[in-house]
C-alpha cells in the first residue's frame, strides 16, 4: 500500500489555494482558510503563473510581512 493511500501526492511548490489552506491548518494546528490565503495574495503574497502557491515562497513572504511590524 502506498504511503498516500492511493491519493496523489501534494507538490509543495504548486498547491492550489484550497490545498495550501488544508495543509497549513493540519501542520500548524491553527484555523487557516482559503479566504485567509486569498487575502494574503491580494496583499501581495507570491503565486505561480498558474495561480498555485509555492509554500517556500509563501512562507518567506509571510516572514517578511511579520518582520515589518505594522
Amino acid at each position: 500500500m502506498s504511503p498516500n493511500n492511493g491519493k496523489p501526492a501534494l507538490n509543495p511548490t504548486s498547491l492550489t489555494v484550497a490545498d495550501a489552506a488544508r495543509l497549513l491548518a493540519k501542520a500548524g494546528g491553527w484555523k487557516i482558510t482559503k479566504e485567509m490565503i486569498e487575502a494574503d495574495i491580494d496583499a501581495g503574497a507570491p503565486t505561480n503563473a498558474d495561480g498555485t502557491i509555492n509554500l517556500v515562497h509563501y512562507a518567506a513572504w509571510l516572514a517578511k510581512e511579520m518582520g515589518r511590524g505594522d
